[in-house]
């Protein structure tokens, strides 16, 4: 069975991300109520109980916020930094199991996630490179900019999901507070659609075969924009398929290595 990525929903009201191989089942990520993971997962015929560890990118309530409840209400183990786990509330003594940026967490006899460090103000985030089948898979959200240790990661991924959070243009046109306008934008905010791109074109091998763009602001983004901005940076390299996500999924599952022709819709 090839490792499965399905996006429950991404955006500032909530974050999950499904990874399914043969051996494990992985929430990436819980920023919703146990009500709204169930009704998410209920939709692609699972159950939260089924789940073998949730893990967790970053403190922030939309990422981390619902992490505990759904531990404590399906024994689900948590794993995540130790700044994340003060953050929340969860006992590191109780059902939590820390990591340290780069310490490889092994997740069944097929699946084993490596945390890479990724800059974002007030939080001690990373990113998620999945590696199970000889295939490797990466998620990355809530970052204002790469860093040279991320990209050398990413380069030779199968699948890359990554936040394309705003367009530049409607965020500094838009009804934002000009503080909030700054912090989105800096070093340690969100990553442009513009960003994403370049970002991409960086890392983005033959061997990349699926995207996934994520996180986009409601205020500040279109879907149509997202994918044209990032295209346009990653035509003559990438020949793969893309996709977004929403906030309100699941819309589909990608299975990693699989072409466009077989990435099964959900609903």
């Amino acid at each position: 069975m090839p490792l499965s990525i399905t996006h429950l929903g991404s955006g500032s009201r909530g974050n999950a991300t499904l990874l399914c191989s043969e051996d494990a089942k992985i929430l990436i990520d819980q920023g919703f109520s146990g009500r709204q993971l169930e009704k998410r997962m209920n939709r692609i015929g699972m159950s939260p109980s089924e789940l073998d560890a949730i893990v967790v990118s970053h403190h922030h309530g939309d990422h981390g916020g619902g992490a505990g409840i759904a531990s404590r209400r399906w024994d689900i183990p948590i794993h995540c930094n130790f700044t994340t786990a003060s953050h929340l509330g969860l006992d590191p003594t109780g059902n939590v199991e820390l990591f340290e940026s780069l310490q490889r967490i092994e997740l069944g006899e097929d699946m084993s996630l490596l945390p890479v460090p990724v800059p974002h103000s007030g939080a001690e985030n990373v990113a998620f490179i999945a590696s199970s089948g000889g295939q490797r898979a990466a998620v990355i959200t809530d970052l204002g900019s790469s860093t040279e240790e991320l990209a050398n990661h990413l380069r030779g991924c199968t699948h890359i999901s990554i936040e394309s959070n705003y367009d530049i243009k409607r965020l500094w046109k838009g009804p934002y507070a000009e503080s909030l306008k700054q912090r989105i934008s800096a070093n340690g905010g969100h990553l442009s659609n513009d960003q994403t791109g370049r970002l991409l074109a960086d890392v983005v091998t033959e061997k990349t075969k699926s995207l996934v763009l994520t996180h986009l602001s409601q205020e500040n983004n279109l879907p149509h924009l997202a994918e044209s901005t990032v295209l346009y940076h990653i035509e003559e390299v990438f020949q793969g398929d893309i996709a977004i996500s929403l906030q309100d999924g699941p819309e589909f599952t990608h299975w990693v290595g699989q072409s466009q022709l077989e990435t099964g819709m959900l609903v």
